[in-house]
Formats: structure tokens, sequence, C-alpha cells
């Protein structure tokens, strides 16, 4: 039948195809509501792609969607069997292997109903169309886009769909009442009367026009169940069995349900049923609900039993698919065993979103609940919610098991529950209560003979003193340490070794002891080697924050390089979460602002843990005031986070920015004359304070109110711009690529000649507020020659580099040529091209070799 109204949108897919055909790579979504004619217009572009392969795969209406269900229909076809049978795969691993594999021919990619799709597919699919430009491959998906909301797995996904090159969506409208007579002419129904009725729904449609003889159906469920009438009884069981199997009724249970070949030829005849992926399925899902709808009060449950029984004879077992059977089936003790064993199976693929539902579904089913089993359950959903940034209902849920724990006579889960809470609470900005709760832990198992409790204690005071790191207590970080690492001693623990290993190097390191670093990195790659990938991606989080605090810019560069590729392969969103915090901090230091505020808003946009906001909060802020715009409502926000963290040392940069406000605006801020001043004098000397305490004391004389200031118990650059050496102190920033401390630096200098170095640097940056406060000082104090303003025309914008393009250009400095970029960034050389010309006009360099030659002064080395 021929496709009416479709010409455009199928215009589309056959120039997609077509780029394929060449060598190139596209992407189509196709979207529109139920019967509008998806498939359809996906299977005519397929019917027509000529020598261009086709894999098509779907999604299946499972009440929790099977982990990378699509992917495990066509693995075969891609080379995935072995990734997927016979390991737990990555999400990276898994990408990479789909890319490979269809980069290796001219191919056609379909995966329909992206409504019903699991995370873990989503993010494969994600990993791909980043890619599509460098393969020859079209991605086409189809969707409705009604019940696909923003928390829902495919958004990420569709939003690539609309915002990158080479790839389109098309929507499909409703039929008009022209192309509604077409289809049904010759069959002596009125156009009008069916275009009102069907509002122009091509399937409706069709289903009307091949019954004209029957009075017209009201509904598309009318029209389906006629074509049904004359069938008997048990034929229609088979149907109404076929329809409780959403996406198809495998070949292999046929048998078993005591379908023969007759039967399979009668349904073939009724136009209802295709085969299609090795096994029956409905050929639209309109019809497969309007057949389901038949089935009356109490009959599901038979059906879907039928079904569980002969789904426990098929390998592999399909978890998600039991579990959607055994519950429709209202099989509680299958259900639990299913969906608890699908949990397991969905956190191995990293598909956490899906194995929150899988646990929540075993809970619901658990009857009559042991305390022990509901606890356990519950503390791995909690674990599930904290991996997918629900801290708040992390939190409510573990805390549900407490008493359960208590019931159920286990001081050993009750301490756990306890340790895990604690955490929970700290990623919360909530630290009091983090320390209150692994205290607790602490003292239930200590004394305690079992080996289990006196690992659990062990452990337990590694997260004690992993807090007291935070708070700058090094004296009970040392109490602790020594208690975990004799009992990882007595017990042969090597996991218990490395956690206090690297805790302690991260204790060490905080306070300044240079030798931890190295011994900090080979904890991370032994921990990663051991498979305790949620420590590595701690200490990963660790090393990059004090890389950054402690001003090591070019080492916190390559940590969050390798910390952020760790936690998106091993699929650790609260970790990553952290780091991209960590990095837009990285970035404002740097002088890289774009880039800082794309991190930043990449972690405020996002709901998450609120510890990881504290600098996504100053860096908007300050960016802002730096700009001339209001950035206050961020430091506001950044001082309320400091305050329920309520850690001194977290608290020194927030007061630094509040103190910088007040130099900038002149407006008088009581906490800064005050709590500033107090900080200073009460942290000067204390282990791990001496960045801190240094730019906040420099701020305070700036603004005259620390007339004394400690400058032996602050870091270098510090100490000589309060000793009186600015030039010394720019010299330092330079050296490491903090352009705006720099600048600052020399304003801060008697010497014309430094001042209007400083105005120029800061203008350059963007930091147009404070070259204007710099330029009014100036002209107070009588200076004959003060800097213009540049015009936004001609000035360069080093610091509107985004993320992307200082990746760019670091490869350019690197010696890169397009080609080679492209390859390594998974782009087209063209649009490595585009990259490298708006590097080159950001920085204002004239070609390539000038950056290469400048690599260093540029920061990109």
């Amino acid at each position: 039948m021929a496709l009416l109204e479709r010409d455009a949108e199928a215009d589309v897919l056959r120039r997609a195809v077509a780029r394929t055909a060449r060598g190139c790579g596209a992407g189509v979504a196709v979207v529109g509501e139920a019967g509008a004619g998806k498939s359809a217009l996906v299977a005519a572009a397929c019917a027509a792609a000529g020598e261009v392969r086709v894999i098509r795969a779907a999604c299946d209406p499972l009440g929790t969607p099977r982990p990378l269900g699509p992917f495990r229909d066509v693995a075969d076809e891609l080379g995935l069997g072995s990734l997927l049978a016979d390991t737990a795969p990555t999400l990276a691993s898994l990408g990479e292997a789909a890319y490979r594999s269809l980069g290796t021919a001219r191919t056609v990619f379909v995966v329909e109903d992206l409504h019903w799709i699991d995370a873990a597919s989503a993010e494969v699919l994600r990993f791909l169309v980043r890619r599509i430009e460098t393969i020859p491959l079209t991605l086409v998906v189809t969707y409705r886009d009604e019940t696909i909301d923003s928390q829902h797995s495919a958004r990420p996904l569709l939003g690539d769909f609309a915002a990158l090159d080479d790839l389109a969506t098309v929507r499909l409208l409703p039929l008009s009442e022209g192309a509604v007579a077409e289809l049904v002419a010759g069959t002596g129904l009125a156009p009008g009367t069916v275009h009102a009725l069907t509002g122009g729904n091509p399937f409706f449609v069709v289903e009307v026009a091949k019954e004209p003889g029957r009075p017209l159906p009201a509904t598309v469920r009318d029209a389906v169940l006629a074509r049904t009438a004359r069938m008997d009884a048990g034929d229609f069981e088979v149907l109404q069995l076929a329809a409780a199997a959403p996406g198809r009724l495998d070949d292999r249970l046929l048998p078993a349900l005591h379908v023969d070949l007759p039967t399979l030829r009668r349904l073939h005849d009724s136009g209802l049923l295709l085969r299609d992926r090795g096994g029956l399925s409905f050929r639209h899902e309109l019809a497969r609900l309007a057949v389901e709808s038949t089935i009356p009060a109490g009959g599901a449950a038979h059906l879907h039993a039928r079904l569980v029984a002969a789904l426990e004879h098929v390998e592999p077992r399909d978890l998600a698919v039991l579990t959607h059977h055994a519950v429709a089936a209202r099989d509680g003790a299958r259900a639990v065993r299913y969906a608890e064993a699908a949990a397991l199976e969905a956190i191995r693929a990293g598909s956490h979103t899906e194995a929150v539902a899988f646990l929540e579904t075993a809970l619901a089913h658990l009857h009559p609940p042991t305390p022990a089993h509901r606890a356990r359950l519950l503390a791995l959903l909690a674990q599930e919610l904290y991996m997918t940034n629900r801290l708040d209902a992390a939190l409510a849920t573990v805390g549900t098991t407490f008493g359960l724990w208590e019931e159920a006579a286990d001081p050993v889960g009750l301490a756990a529950a306890h340790e895990s809470y604690a955490l929970y609470q700290y990623y919360s900005a909530r630290r009091p209560q983090a320390e209150a709760h692994a205290e607790r832990a602490a003292t239930i198992t200590s004394g305690l003979p079992a080996q289990d409790a006196q690992l659990k204690f062990g452990q337990a005071q590694t997260t004690r003193s992993y807090l007291a790191v935070q708070n700058g207590d090094f004296a009970l970080v040392q109490q602790c340490q020594s208690d975990a690492d004799a009992i990882a001693r007595r017990h042969r623990s090597a996991a218990l070794a490395t956690r206090v290993g690297l805790f302690t190097a991260v204790s060490d390191l905080a306070q300044g002891d240079a030798a931890a670093r190295p011994r900090l990195v080979d904890l991370i790659e032994e921990a990663r080697a051991t498979g305790l990938d949620e420590l590595a991606s701690t200490g990963y989080s660790n090393l990059a924050n004090l890389d950054v605090e402690q001003r090591r810019p070019r080492s916190a560069e390559h940590v969050l390089e390798e910390a952020l590729a760790f936690s998106s392969e091993r699929d650790i969103p609260i970790c990553r979460f952290w780091q991209t915090g960590v990095r837009s901090r990285l970035r404002l230091e740097q002088g890289r602002w774009e880039a800082a505020l794309e991190d930043a808003a990449a972690v405020l946009d996002r709901s998450g843990m609120p510890l990881a906001a504290l600098w996504p909060h100053v860096v908007s802020g300050l960016v802002a005031l730096r700009r001339g715009e209001d950035g206050g409502s961020h430091l506001e926000q950044a001082w309320e986070l400091s305050g329920r963290l309520d850690e001194p040392l977290r608290r020194l940069p927030v007061l630094s920015a509040l103190a910088e406000r007040a130099w900038l605006t002149g407006a008088r801020d009581d906490r800064v004359a005050g709590l500033a001043v107090a900080a200073v004098h009460d942290l000067a000397g204390a282990p791990g304070a001496t960045w801190g305490v240094g730019d906040l004391a420099v701020w305070l004389v700036r603004l005259g109110l620390l007339p004394d200031p400690p400058a032996d118990a602050v870091a270098e650059p510090y100490r000589l711009t309060l000793s009186g050496r600015p030039a010394a102190a720019a010299a330092w920033w330079r050296e490491l690529g903090c352009e705006y401390d720099a600048a600052l630096a020399l304003a801060d200098s008697p010497a014309v000649e430094h001042r209007v170095s400083a105005v120029e640097a800061l203008d350059l940056l963007g930091a147009v507020a404070v070259a204007d406060r710099l330029r009014q000082e100036m002209r107070e104090d009588g200076l004959p020659h003060v800097p213009q303003r540049p015009r936004a025309s001609t000035r360069v914008n080093p610091a509107g580099l985004t993320n992307r393009q200082l990746e760019v250009a670091k490869l350019v400095a690197r010696g890169f040529t397009n080609a080679e970029i492209a390859s390594r960034l998974f782009i087209s050389p063209k649009t490595a091209d585009h990259h490298v010309s708006a590097v080159l006009a950001k920085l204002g360099l004239p070609n390539r070799r000038a950056v290469v030659v400048q690599a260093d002064e540029l920061g990109l080395s």
C-alpha cells in the first residue's frame, strides 16, 4: 500500500540512507502517535536501501525494560553475543564494540519504540550518535512522544537528535481527508465520515477500509476485533496468549503452549500476526492492545502463568520477561525471585534505573516479608538510588532498614546501614549527621568477635576517617586508620587494606605531603585492578580536588580526564557529578570561563548530590561578577551549602568569593568583616589550610580588613603578595597558567606598568567589571595613561573556549592534523576544521603553528 502524505518525511530517510551508501553517517528520529505509520515509513526506507545492510531491533512494552534489550536482540548480527553472554560489559565497552561492528559495513540500524527503551540501551545509542559522522551508519529510531517526559531514559538521546549535526527528527501528522479518500476509494465509505471517526490515523483508517460491509467501528479496538469474529475459541485463546506476551511470542515456547502448525496457519490468515525476530508478534501494537482488552477479569493471570511455566524451560532465561509474567500471574514467590535476579543483572549491565524498578517490584511482592530479606533488598535499593543520584530517596530507603536489621538480630547489617546512611548524608551536604551515623556504625560492631563484624568495624572506621579528612580533623583520621589497618592485617583483607591505604594517602596529601601523591595514584590503580570501582572513583575525585586546591592545574587536568572517563565507563554517575564540579573550578582558575560555566551548568541543571554544587555555585557567581553581571544568588547558595557542611576548609573559598564581591562592588558584607577575618586567624597554620587561608588573606588585605596578615602561614604565591612582591607573585601564577590571579597580583603593585598590564590582561579574559574598577582606581590616582576598554568586536576571547574547543586546542598544540583530530574525537574532518577555526579566532592567533609555539603560555601543554 502506498504511503500517503509522507513524501517529505520519506525524503529525509532516503537522504540519510544515501549518505550512508556514500560512506557517511546520519540519524533520523521518527515520531508520531500509535498508528501514525512510523514502522511503515521506516520499512519502506529499508526496502529501498539497496546494498546497504539493514539491522532492526525493537524495545518491548514490559513493566520494566530489559537491560540492553535491543542490543541483545541483534547481538549475533552485531557480533556482540560473547560480550553480552559471558561478561557484564561496561556501557563504554559495549558502545565501542557496537561502533566497531557498525563501522565495518554500510548499515541502516533501526531501533523501534524508543518510548520503551532501558537506560543502558539509551546510553549506548548516545555513544553511537555522538560518533555517527565517522562511520557509514544511518541510525533510525521511532517513538511516541506523549509518554516521554523530562525524566525518561530516552530524553538525553532525543536531545542529541535535536542538537547534533547530521541528525534529524521528523514528525508524522494525521492524514488529511483527501488522503483518507484515497485509502477508502472503492469501498463505498464516505471519506468525510471516516476521517472524522479516525482522526486521520492511518492504522485506524486501513482497519476500517478492510471491513467496509460492517457497521463503522467506534474505535480502533472495534475495528481490530471485527476480524476475529469468526475465530474459534481455541485459536482466539492463542491470540490472547500472544497479546499477553509483549513484543513477541517466542517460537521456542510454542510446543510447551501446545500451539500446532494448523493453528499458526489460521492465525496468520487473520492478518493480525506476523513472524518477527524468532517469534510471533502482532502486526501493530494497537492490534495487540485490542486483543489484550478482551481477556476477562481473572483470565490474564492464567495466561501469564502458562507463559512463565513455558519460559522457565527456555535457556538462556530472560529475567526481565520472566519478572513481567510472574507479576501478571500474581505469583509472588516467582516475582520476587526473578525480579531480584533481574536487578542484579541490571546492576552488572550498568542499568541502575532498571535495577531500581526491579528491586521495587521484588519488595512489592515479598510475602511474607522476613526482616532480613526485606532489609537486604532495601539496602540494595538504597545503593542503586544513590548510584542514580536520588539521594533523598536513598536516605529514606536505607533509614527504613534500621528496625528490620534490629528485628533480624543482625548487627553487621545494621552497621552497614548506618555507614551507608552516613555517606548519603555527607553527599547531601549534612556532615554532622554523617559523622553521627558513621560513629554509630563503628560502635555497633566494635568488640564483636565474628570476622564479618570486625571487617565491618574496620570499614566504618575508614568512613569516619574519610569524613574527618574533609573536616581537617587529622588526629581522628590517624586513630580510625590505625584501627582499620590492624583489622585488615589480622584478617588478611586485601580490599580493606586498599581502602585504608587510599584514605591514608588522601589524608597525607591534604596535609601537604607531596610524597603521598604517587602513593595515592598507585592505590587508585590497585583499586581499579581488583574491581573496587567505587573506591577507585572516590580516589580519583579526591586526587583531582586536591590537585586543584593545591594549584597543580596540569596534574589536575590529566587526573580529571582519566577520572571522568572511568566514572562514565563504570557508570558511577554520582562520582562523575562531583568530578564535573571540580573541573568547573579548575577551568575557572585556568581562565577558561566559558568551559567553567559549561561544567557548572551540567551540575546545577540536574538533580544530584548537593555537595557537588558548592564549586559550581561559586564558579557561576564569580564569573558573572567579573563580567559585570549579577552572580549574587549563586554565591548566597554556596554560602548556605557551606553552612550545612560546617567544614571550615570548605567555607574558606566561599568567604574569599564574598570578599571578592565586596571589593568589586564596594558593598559591605558583615560576614567578610567578621567571620572571614576570624577564619584567617583561627586557621592560619592549620594542616591543609595554607591555600584557602592565603587566598582569603589577600582579599582581606585588599579590603583593608587585615592589617597584620599571616604571611608565613600561607602558600607561596600569597606569601609573595603579602610580602610586597607582586611581580614575583604574578610570575608564579603565570607559570601555572592562572592568568586571572596573575593579573590581580600585578594590580597590587604600585608600578604603573604593572597596573596597566593587569588591566590589559583582565580585558583579555573578559573580566570587564574588574578591569573597570582598576581603571577607576588609576584615574583617581591621577595616572595619565589608563588603558581604554577594547571594543567587543576587536577583543579576542581565550576565556570563551568551550570544553570541546579546549580538547581541539590541546590536540592542535600537540601537532595533530585535522584528520587526526577528527579520528581522535570521533568527528568528521569538516567538523574538526570548524573547531580549529573557532579556536584560532578566540585565541587571536593567525595559524596552527602559533598555537604550537605558544602552547605553554596558553596552558595547552
